[in-house]
């Protein structure tokens, strides 16, 4: 952490003319163990923060604006505060910024003329909340100080995504980003928003995998997975009136279901059904320190994924079954919207050196491209670094 603080204190200094920032804030991202694609159908979701995370450097400025550089990307841009609440998306990195802006403003607080570096070591594209971790930081960055419940951060950094950015996400990125414990992984209830924090057993590491892949489906494929859960729901209030949202429904309940709906949208059901289960199987499976049964939950969790909610890809299910192939591998599978993107591996500690050569040495053959590899320990949530 001292490394990446160094280097945001940096890249401010150098944007804005060897400044000191008065405050650096971290927002980390996550991964998400199991739990895919319930979180906008208000089910259960089981991620932890992790080392990766966003950096933002923050000092007041003199001349009435709110200046954002990126030392990843080489740009600065720059808005007046009476035009913060009119901007528009411009399909740009700093969309996730200006949309805590307008959130910030909406909410009532106060922004101050700033200038923000951001340096962030969450890679783009990759599955593990990028999008959440700028949001995050840049939301205490420009608080600078004024105090917020730490759920309404959450949720404030949603709507900038949902509203502003226009991706139609549930609330996990943002939770674990604010909420995340160090050595746990949470399990978070999307209605209620709240969470609980789950120990995770000691002999077992957790590797991502990046595949280097981001299929261009996966945008609209996000959006046409959440209309067909709406779908979904709205078929079977005919039947079950009282249900609100596909976590509403127990899987004892999916055949007499099926005839409601298309076969694709069943299968979308089917997943997310099914898949809240595995999230509270897992739990237990944790808390008991069953490694065997946690992974076998992760990959019948990739095959849901993989041939029910069809958000796979096919360098992701090689890299699952390549992993599920090889001694000392518990489970794995994709991670994130999908599309690309990385996979998560449980992995028995003594296991992971051989299992980085052979699954990067593997995707080289099949590919012609290294796989990025991060071991990932949970991390704690956002906060001030001191």
């Amino acid at each position: 952490m001292a490394v990446e603080t160094g280097i945001v204190r940096g890249a401010f200094a150098k944007a804005f003319g060897d400044a000191t920032p008065e405050h650096v804030y971290r927002a980390p991202g996550r991964v998400n163990l199991i739990g895919e694609h319930t979180d906008y159908n208000l089910g259960f979701v089981c991620p932890i923060a992790i080392h990766l995370a966003c950096y933002a450097a923050a000092a007041p400025s003199s001349d009435g604006k709110l200046r954002v550089y990126s030392q990843n990307i080489g740009q600065t841009q720059e808005w007046t505060l009476d035009s913060i609440a009119t901007a528009t998306p411009q399909k740009h990195w700093t969309d996730y910024v200006i949309g805590v802006a307008q959130q910030l403003l909406a909410s009532g607080r106060i922004i101050s003329p700033l200038d923000i570096a951001i340096y962030s070591t969450v890679p783009v594209g990759s599955g593990l909340s990028s999008s959440a971790s700028i949001e995050v930081a840049s939301a205490l960055a420009m608080l600078n100080g004024q105090e917020i419940d730490k759920v309404d951060l959450a949720k404030l950094c949603q709507r900038a995504e949902r509203e502003f950015v226009g991706v139609p996400s549930g609330i996990m990125d943002q939770y674990v980003s604010v909420f995340g414990e160090e050595n746990r992984a949470i399990r978070i209830d999307c209605r209620s928003i709240t969470h609980e924090a789950a120990a995770l057993p000691r002999n077992v590491s957790i590797v991502a995998v990046n595949s280097m892949v981001k299929h261009s489906l996966g945008d609209s494929a996000y959006r046409t997975r959440v209309n067909e859960c709406t779908e979904a729901v709205a078929a079977i209030q005919r039947a079950y009136p009282d249900v609100r949202s596909l976590r509403d429904v127990p899987s004892r309940l999916l055949d007499s279901v099926q005839n409601l709906m298309s076969d694709t949208v069943f299968r979308r059901t089917r997943h997310v059904v099914t898949e809240n289960e595995r999230v509270e199987q897992f739990m237990g499976a944790a808390r008991d320190g069953n490694l065997m049964r946690m992974g076998r939950l992760f990959l019948a969790s990739h095959r849901s994924l993989q041939h029910d909610y069809e958000v796979s890809a096919e360098e992701l299910d090689f890299l699952v079954d390549t992993a599920s192939d090889f001694s000392g591998v518990y489970g794995a599978r994709m991670t994130g919207g999908g599309f690309g993107g990385c996979t998560v591996n449980l992995i028995a500690h003594d296991r992971v050196e051989q299992f980085e050569t052979h699954i990067s040495e593997a995707y080289q053959r099949t590919f012609n491209m290294r796989p990025q590899i991060y071991r990932c320990k949970p991390a704690a949530g956002a906060s001030e670094v001191s």
